[in-house]
């Protein structure tokens, strides 16, 4: 009896003890998540924010609360602590992610009549991510002339996806954003030329201003301070002059793609001093001929290489033995001559695609192009080249139509199929852009975690 009298005052004391324990964890949780609600201001502009990309949702009525306590998809928001005793004094709304990307990321999803409200730069300077993705896809809608100097100045990513409605100078969008990590400015309707003073954002890791309709030159002495930038996207815009050599000062880089502008000249030596560039996209530009640049020997982690489109001229450099990690080259129609070096099948074990066709290339294909055994791509289409093709019925059965040949008359080929033999009709300039999908999906995903942190 006595034994079960002391069990149960054991049990007493433990179930006395955890209560208290768990209701120190729960005022200890009171004090390091304060019940502080959002400044009904601020979410008077939330409100605003939202009905202007979507007014069909009653957002006042499916989120009558404060908004921070229980925020719509696509609004997060955080706690201001005091510097001297780490209190929480206030939240606030820290970031914005509007149009529907998939059922995986529950975005607000843009009406067809979205407009950007001015409230978006006035009433939330705390705003650490900025995202809109094909948001602004009707109606004409434009930039505000200016934004405000306030506005920004903890801004980490500001990310602008396929809106090709939003028009106005690139200048307006970029402020003093001086803790910008990302400017993701892609697909819009922007124009005008790249300011200088997007040298000034010296936190960025990386400027992506592919497909608006920029124009003028290369911001030549804008880039210097940029230490930190791993990925520089130009591409698909209306950028004119030459490239300066000064881009070699931005040493971190991985990704420098210029592709599909007139940037005209010689390719700037300066690239050569990218020792860390993996990516390297040129192509259809204006760059003259002045032959395939030798400092390419020189970029050990190349990985990706496209000039295409540039009348280069000259022959194919032997510069393949120090380029053993390199998995796509792209040199179609860029005037080369002469043979095809064969250290580009002999060292290149790893290339997935190539692309030589439409130039003036000569004599026999290297055997060793009979080897690569991760080629998913091979076009040879559209040139001089003579005797026997080197590729085995395994080779050509796993390639299938990828192997393209023809256009070369006096090349001999184990059958006649359309792809291999007779007069190229159509070679697609830009099938090139389709190429990451196919070959690199690992590094495009290793890439994109990276500049994502």
């Amino acid at each position: 009896m006595a034994s079960s009298r002391t069990n149960l005052s054991l049990l007493l004391l433990f179930l006395f003890i955890a209560t208290l324990i768990a209701s120190q964890q729960n005022d200890e949780d009171d004090d390091a998540s304060p019940q502080l609600a959002l400044d009904p201001s601020e979410q008077e502009a939330v409100y605003r924010v939202l009905d202007s990309v979507n007014s069909a949702i009653s957002w006042r009525t499916i989120f009558p609360d404060d908004l921070c306590a229980s925020p719509p998809d696509g609004v997060v928001c955080d706690y201001l602590y005091a510097s001297q005793n780490g209190v929480a004094t206030s939240v606030h709304v820290t970031e914005f992610h509007l149009g529907y990307l998939s059922d995986y990321t529950q975005n607000p999803p843009c009406s067809s009549n979205a407009t950007l409200d001015p409230l978006l730069f006035t009433s939330f300077k705390y705003l650490r991510k900025l995202f809109f993705y094909k948001c602004f896809t009707g109606a004409r809608v434009s930039l505000p002339e200016t934004i405000p100097d306030d506005f920004g100045s903890v801004l980490e990513e500001l990310v602008f996806i396929e809106n090709p409605s939003l028009v106005g100078e690139i200048g307006a969008m970029i402020g003093n954003f001086t803790k910008l990590r990302r400017l993701v400015l892609t697909g819009n309707g922007f124009h005008g030329s790249i300011p200088g003073h997007i040298g000034d954002l010296v936190s960025l890791e990386e400027i992506t201003l592919s497909r608006n309709s920029l124009s003028g030159g290369f911001p030549a002495n804008a880039t210097s301070r940029l230490k930190n930038l791993k990925v520089l996207d130009f591409s698909h815009n209306f950028l004119n002059g030459n490239a300066p050599d000064s881009i070699g000062d931005l040493t971190e880089l991985l990704k420098l793609d210029l592709s599909f502008n007139e940037f005209t000249g010689e390719i700037p030596s300066g690239v050569g001093k990218l020792k860390k560039l993996e990516f390297l996209d040129l192509s259809y530009n204006r760059f003259g001929n002045f032959g395939v640049p030798l400092f390419l020997a020189e970029m050990p982690r190349l990985r990706e290489v496209f000039l295409s489109g540039n009348k280069l001229g000259g022959r194919i450099p032997e510069i393949w033995k120090n380029l053993e990690g390199i998995s796509g080259i792209g040199f179609s129609r860029m005037g080369l001559e002469g043979n095809i070096p064969a250290s580009m099948g002999s060292s290149l074990k790893n290339l997935c695609f190539l692309a030589l066709d439409n130039n003036n290339l000569d004599g026999k294909i290297p055997e060793e192009f009979g080897f690569l055994d991760f080629a998913r791509e091979i076009n040879l289409e559209n040139n001089n080249l003579t005797g026997k093709a080197p590729f085995s019925d395994s080779f050509r059965d796993r390639i299938g139509k990828k192997l393209k040949l023809s256009g070369n008359p006096n090349l001999q080929v184990k059958n006649s199929d359309p792809h291999l033999a007779g007069r190229a009709l159509y070679s697609s300039a830009r099938k090139v852009l389709l190429l990451p999908l196919i070959c690199f999906p690992a590094a495009l995903l290793a890439l994109y975690i990276l500049i994502t942190q």
